[in-house]
Protein backbone atom coordinates (compact mmCIF):
# COMPACT_ATOMS: atom_id res chain seq x y z
CA UNK A 1 0.00 0.00 0.00
CA UNK A 2 1.83 3.34 -1.35
CA UNK A 3 1.80 5.92 2.13
CA UNK A 4 0.52 9.03 1.92
CA UNK A 5 -0.66 12.29 4.11
CA UNK A 6 -3.54 9.81 5.70
CA UNK A 7 -1.54 7.03 6.16
CA UNK A 8 1.99 7.90 7.24
CA UNK A 9 0.97 9.62 10.62
CA UNK A 10 -0.60 5.76 11.30
CA UNK A 11 2.35 4.20 10.87
CA UNK A 12 4.71 6.68 13.05
CA UNK A 13 2.02 6.31 15.80
CA UNK A 14 2.44 2.40 15.63
CA UNK A 15 6.44 2.20 14.87
CA UNK A 16 7.12 2.34 18.52
CA UNK A 17 5.33 -0.77 19.15
CA UNK A 18 5.18 0.14 23.07
CA UNK A 19 2.24 0.31 24.99
CA UNK A 20 -1.69 0.83 23.30
CA UNK A 21 -0.91 2.74 20.07
CA UNK A 22 -4.67 4.03 19.94
CA UNK A 23 -3.48 5.89 23.07
CA UNK A 24 -0.94 7.50 21.30
CA UNK A 25 -3.31 8.57 18.37
CA UNK A 26 -5.17 9.53 21.42
CA UNK A 27 -2.47 11.23 22.68
CA UNK A 28 -0.70 13.05 19.81
CA UNK A 29 -4.26 14.94 18.67
CA UNK A 30 -4.71 16.30 22.63
CA UNK A 31 -1.21 17.34 22.50
CA UNK A 32 -1.78 18.96 18.89
CA UNK A 33 -4.92 20.51 19.97
CA UNK A 34 -3.82 21.77 23.62
CA UNK A 35 -0.74 23.56 21.80
CA UNK A 36 -3.18 25.04 18.86
CA UNK A 37 -5.74 26.66 21.28
CA UNK A 38 -3.60 27.82 23.10
CA UNK A 39 -1.70 30.07 20.77
CA UNK A 40 -3.27 32.15 17.78
CA UNK A 41 -6.44 30.13 17.52
CA UNK A 42 -7.83 31.49 21.25
CA UNK A 43 -7.83 34.58 19.01
CA UNK A 44 -9.87 33.18 15.87
CA UNK A 45 -13.51 34.12 16.43
CA UNK A 46 -15.22 30.88 14.87
CA UNK A 47 -13.00 29.09 17.44
CA UNK A 48 -13.65 31.72 20.45
CA UNK A 49 -17.35 30.91 19.77
CA UNK A 50 -17.13 27.37 20.58
CA UNK A 51 -14.91 27.27 23.36
CA UNK A 52 -17.26 29.94 24.95
CA UNK A 53 -20.27 27.76 24.41
CA UNK A 54 -18.46 24.08 24.91
CA UNK A 55 -15.56 25.06 27.32
CA UNK A 56 -13.32 22.00 28.85
CA UNK A 57 -13.10 19.21 30.82
CA UNK A 58 -11.34 19.24 33.81
CA UNK A 59 -8.14 17.24 32.07
CA UNK A 60 -8.00 19.40 29.70
CA UNK A 61 -8.39 22.84 31.97
CA UNK A 62 -5.00 20.84 34.02
CA UNK A 63 -3.37 20.63 30.31
CA UNK A 64 -4.05 23.98 29.60
CA UNK A 65 -2.94 25.07 32.75
CA UNK A 66 0.62 23.56 31.90
CA UNK A 67 1.51 25.88 29.28
CA UNK A 68 3.45 28.62 28.87
CA UNK A 69 0.43 31.48 27.95
CA UNK A 70 -1.59 31.58 30.77
CA UNK A 71 -3.30 34.70 29.43
CA UNK A 72 -4.93 32.43 26.32
CA UNK A 73 -6.78 30.53 29.36
CA UNK A 74 -7.67 33.46 30.98
CA UNK A 75 -8.90 35.48 28.00
CA UNK A 76 -10.59 32.18 27.34
CA UNK A 77 -12.63 31.81 30.69
CA UNK A 78 -13.67 35.29 30.50
CA UNK A 79 -15.55 34.72 27.43
CA UNK A 80 -16.55 31.32 28.50
CA UNK A 81 -17.87 32.40 31.78
CA UNK A 82 -20.00 35.42 30.58
CA UNK A 83 -21.43 32.83 28.35
CA UNK A 84 -22.32 30.41 31.25
CA UNK A 85 -23.46 33.64 32.73
CA UNK A 86 -25.70 34.83 29.88
CA UNK A 87 -27.17 31.60 29.26
CA UNK A 88 -27.80 30.33 32.19
CA UNK A 89 -28.32 33.16 34.68
CA UNK A 90 -29.07 36.22 33.01
CA UNK A 91 -31.45 34.87 29.80
CA UNK A 92 -35.08 35.14 30.26
CA UNK A 93 -37.30 33.57 28.04
CA UNK A 94 -41.25 32.95 28.31
CA UNK A 95 -40.15 29.32 26.93
CA UNK A 96 -37.23 28.20 29.06
CA UNK A 97 -38.04 27.50 32.84
CA UNK A 98 -36.00 25.88 35.56
CA UNK A 99 -35.42 23.02 33.60
CA UNK A 100 -34.28 24.29 30.89
CA UNK A 101 -31.06 26.29 32.88
CA UNK A 102 -30.44 23.68 34.59
CA UNK A 103 -30.27 21.45 31.62
CA UNK A 104 -27.36 24.70 30.18
CA UNK A 105 -25.57 24.32 33.53
CA UNK A 106 -25.44 20.80 33.43
CA UNK A 107 -23.94 20.74 29.84
CA UNK A 108 -21.49 23.08 31.18
CA UNK A 109 -19.53 19.74 32.76
CA UNK A 110 -20.34 17.18 30.14
CA UNK A 111 -19.25 19.26 27.33
CA UNK A 112 -15.35 20.51 25.74
CA UNK A 113 -13.77 21.74 23.05
CA UNK A 114 -10.48 19.82 23.43
CA UNK A 115 -12.64 16.35 23.49
CA UNK A 116 -15.07 17.03 20.34
CA UNK A 117 -11.95 17.76 18.27
CA UNK A 118 -10.07 14.38 19.43
CA UNK A 119 -13.60 12.68 18.69
CA UNK A 120 -13.56 13.96 15.59
CA UNK A 121 -9.68 13.42 14.86
CA UNK A 122 -10.46 9.57 16.04
CA UNK A 123 -12.87 8.96 13.59
CA UNK A 124 -11.15 9.67 10.66
CA UNK A 125 -7.68 8.20 11.76
CA UNK A 126 -9.11 4.58 12.60
CA UNK A 127 -10.84 4.75 9.17
CA UNK A 128 -7.05 5.10 7.70
CA UNK A 129 -6.22 2.54 10.13
CA UNK A 130 -8.87 -0.12 8.55
CA UNK A 131 -8.07 0.84 5.55
CA UNK A 132 -4.26 -0.35 6.23
CA UNK A 133 -5.24 -3.17 8.11
CA UNK A 134 -7.47 -4.05 4.59
CA UNK A 135 -4.88 -3.30 2.10
CA UNK A 136 -1.27 -3.70 3.65
CA UNK A 137 0.25 -6.98 4.43
CA UNK A 138 3.07 -4.84 6.26
CA UNK A 139 0.31 -3.06 8.45
CA UNK A 140 -1.13 -6.39 9.71
CA UNK A 141 2.34 -7.57 10.70
CA UNK A 142 3.07 -3.92 12.74
CA UNK A 143 -0.78 -4.48 14.40
CA UNK A 144 0.11 -7.62 15.59
CA UNK A 145 3.57 -6.83 17.09
CA UNK A 146 2.23 -4.17 19.11
CA UNK A 147 2.72 -4.30 23.19
CA UNK A 148 -1.09 -4.38 24.00
CA UNK A 149 -4.43 -2.71 23.51
CA UNK A 150 -5.98 -0.99 26.39
CA UNK A 151 -9.33 -2.14 27.38
CA UNK A 152 -11.32 0.52 26.49
CA UNK A 153 -9.81 1.22 22.97
CA UNK A 154 -9.65 -2.85 22.52
CA UNK A 155 -14.21 -2.10 22.92
CA UNK A 156 -13.94 0.68 20.39
CA UNK A 157 -12.09 -0.92 18.02
CA UNK A 158 -13.49 -4.20 17.57
CA UNK A 159 -17.04 -2.55 17.93
CA UNK A 160 -16.85 -0.72 14.74
CA UNK A 161 -14.53 -2.92 12.77
CA UNK A 162 -17.42 -4.59 11.16
CA UNK A 163 -17.80 -1.23 9.81
CA UNK A 164 -15.29 -1.14 7.74
CA UNK A 165 -13.60 -4.52 7.37
CA UNK A 166 -15.38 -7.51 5.21
CA UNK A 167 -15.36 -10.95 6.47
CA UNK A 168 -12.28 -12.27 6.24
CA UNK A 169 -10.17 -9.84 7.25
CA UNK A 170 -12.42 -8.89 9.95
CA UNK A 171 -11.65 -12.20 11.50
CA UNK A 172 -8.21 -11.63 11.30
CA UNK A 173 -8.21 -8.03 12.83
CA UNK A 174 -10.37 -9.79 15.77
CA UNK A 175 -8.12 -12.34 15.75
CA UNK A 176 -5.18 -10.21 16.17
CA UNK A 177 -6.76 -7.37 18.45
CA UNK A 178 -8.11 -10.13 20.71
CA UNK A 179 -4.40 -11.79 21.12
CA UNK A 180 -3.13 -8.44 22.14
CA UNK A 181 -5.42 -7.58 24.65
CA UNK A 182 -5.51 -10.87 26.60
CA UNK A 183 -2.07 -11.36 26.28
CA UNK A 184 -1.18 -8.17 27.86
CA UNK A 185 -4.20 -8.77 30.75
CA UNK A 186 -2.89 -11.97 31.88
CA UNK A 187 0.68 -10.50 31.84
CA UNK A 188 -0.94 -7.27 33.92
CA UNK A 189 -2.56 -9.91 36.31
CA UNK A 190 0.73 -11.92 37.02
CA UNK A 191 2.63 -8.32 37.85
CA UNK A 192 -0.32 -7.32 40.22
CA UNK A 193 -0.60 -10.64 42.08
CA UNK A 194 3.19 -10.39 42.53
CA UNK A 195 3.34 -7.12 43.29
CA UNK A 196 0.73 -8.08 46.17
CA UNK A 197 2.63 -11.11 47.35
CA UNK A 198 6.27 -9.40 47.56
CA UNK A 199 4.97 -7.46 51.10
CA UNK A 200 4.37 -11.25 52.15
CA UNK A 201 6.85 -11.35 55.54
CA UNK A 202 8.23 -14.11 53.71
CA UNK A 203 9.45 -12.76 50.44
CA UNK A 204 10.86 -9.55 52.46
CA UNK A 205 14.35 -8.87 51.99
CA UNK A 206 17.12 -6.57 50.25
CA UNK A 207 17.40 -9.25 47.63
CA UNK A 208 13.73 -9.39 47.44
CA UNK A 209 12.79 -9.87 43.32
CA UNK A 210 10.01 -7.79 42.24
CA UNK A 211 10.17 -8.68 38.62
CA UNK A 212 8.15 -5.72 36.28
CA UNK A 213 5.61 -5.60 39.59
CA UNK A 214 6.35 -2.25 40.86
CA UNK A 215 4.69 -0.08 38.18
CA UNK A 216 1.64 -2.70 37.91
CA UNK A 217 -0.63 -0.26 40.06
CA UNK A 218 -0.07 2.07 37.60
CA UNK A 219 -0.23 0.05 34.39
CA UNK A 220 -3.11 -1.84 35.79
CA UNK A 221 -4.74 1.27 35.76
CA UNK A 222 -4.09 2.68 32.34
CA UNK A 223 -4.85 -0.75 30.65
CA UNK A 224 -8.58 -0.22 32.22
CA UNK A 225 -8.70 3.88 31.76
CA UNK A 226 -6.81 4.57 28.82
CA UNK A 227 -5.10 6.89 31.47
Amino acid sequence: MRESILTIPVSEVFEPKCGCPICRMRDMLESRCVEYIMGAAMMEPDVRIETNRLGFCKTHFEQMMKQKNRLSLALMLQTHLKDVEQSSFLQKSFFGGKKSKLQRLSAVNSDCFVCSKIDWGMQRILVTVFEMFKKSDEFRLLFSQQEMLCLPHYSMLTACASEHLTKGILSDFEKSAFELTKNYFQELIGDVSHYCNMYDYRNSGADADWGNSKDSIERAIKFLTTR
